[in-house]
């Protein structure tokens, strides 16, 4: 099974777009051609501007949905720096490993 991959895109305007794909090639030749997300149909020339690998699907759609509640000031940034994205990935998981243990003993105490 392929690794998923989180990808930001610039769109000719200057907008950017966030996806997820388990091949970014692929998936972005599917956007070019106007196949896959509708957001993006009549907005080309679109540029690849980073991926990163993620892990799982449950994963990656959690990356894509905290770099798409971003202000645009916060993604340019986050596209420029590849350690910044590794970053957010990194929080996205600690949250996700916090939520699976459940409530811990101040989470108790607070009661």
């Amino acid at each position: 099974m392929s690794e998923w991959q989180v990808y930001v895109l610039r769109c000719q305007g200057g907008g950017l777009y966030t996806g997820i794909a388990t091949d970014v090639n692929r998936r972005l030749s599917e956007h070019r051609s106007g196949k896959g997300a509708k957001a993006l149909r009549g907005k080309g020339p679109l540029s690849l501007l980073i991926t990163a690998p993620v892990g799982n699907r449950s994963l990656a759609q959690r990356v894509e949905a905290r770099i798409k509640r971003l202000p645009k000031s916060q993604k340019e940034t986050l596209v420029g720096m590849p350690a910044m994205m590794q970053e957010l990935i990194d929080s996205v998981v600690q949250d996700v490993a916090a939520s699976e243990e459940g409530p811990t003993d101040e989470d108790n105490k607070a009661e």
